[in-house]
């Protein structure tokens, strides 16, 4: 299918896509418009608390739906959808050591697993490219830079971590522009959490990533920073719970909300 035909696709043509094993590579440019969601899956003794957790750091953990134990079905975002399998890939951790990356959990489903989805920054990534702000990672076809930060969460009794952020390099006269835009989207990480100084934030050097793919600056933009949606695999990972599922970096789950539905100006979908 050409670039043009799988933006047109709506939300479920897109899950049935990925479902039956045709689509297998990141999601950016799929169902355009749609609302994109993280995902992370813990077992039930653990659930409440991560609940509570995103609601402690809900600009890096924006909760958009969290089903009931044992159940696939995320019935708000994606009435009919199913979270073991309408995602490209999935990670798998074990005492937060990442153990395999997977096609699907059909295997590993049991009846105490409780899902999150939790809000992704491409419904703003929209509303960027709308009000005429380039972003070149979308330009070059590559993945957004992610980063783990020296800025803890705030915690709980188990989960504690560090911040993870993407980066986005601007023109400095677009970085109040980019931020007015964003801070419509708290549910897609809202504004920025910091432009300019990486070391500010603990990153020693923007050309290694820890996530996604370097982007280089030229001499006329600043590195902008927003809270992002890996942030709890970061969690996860220094908190070890005895097993955790996530989507892998950018194979995001394709709910049925548009983009306009969590746009503060318009939208009705806020929890």
């Amino acid at each position: 299918m050409q670039r043009e035909e799988l933006a047109r696709l709506s939300a479920a043509e897109a899950r049935q896509l990925i479902r039956t094993g045709r689509w297998r590579r990141p999601t950016t440019g799929l169902a355009l418009g749609h609302v994109q969601a993280n995902l992370v899956i813990l077992p039930a003794d653990w659930a409440e608390e991560f609940a509570e957790f995103c609601r402690l750091n809900p600009q890096a953990l924006p909760l958009l739906e969290m089903t009931a134990p044992g159940d696939p079905e995320p019935r708000r975002l994606a009435p009919g959808a199913d979270l073991r399998t309408d995602l490209p890939r999935y990670r798998v951790y074990r005492a937060g050591r990442l153990v395999e990356e997977r096609e699907d959990l059909l295997p590993l489903w049991r009846p105490d697993l409780v899902a999150f989805l939790l809000g992704c920054s491409f419904s703003a990534e929209r509303a960027l490219l709308e009000a005429g702000v380039r972003l070149r990672h979308l330009e070059e076809g590559r993945n957004v830079a992610m980063y783990r930060t020296s800025v803890p969460c705030r915690p709980t009794a188990r989960l504690h971590g560090p911040l993870v952020v993407s980066m986005r390099p601007l023109k400095r006269d677009e970085v109040e522009r980019a931020t007015e835009v964003t801070a419509r989207y708290p549910l897609a990480h809202g504004a920025p959490v910091h432009s300019g100084e990486p070391a500010t934030l603990g990153i020693a050097d923007l050309a290694r990533p820890d996530w996604g793919d370097p982007i280089s600056l030229t001499s006329d933009e600043v590195p902008v920073f927003w809270a992002c949606g890996v942030t709890p695999q970061a969690v996860i990972m220094e908190s070890q719970p005895p097993l955790a599922i996530t989507h892998a970096p950018g194979y995001m789950f394709i709910t049925d909300w548009r983009d306009q539905d969590i746009d503060q100006r318009t939208g009705a979908c806020a929890l």
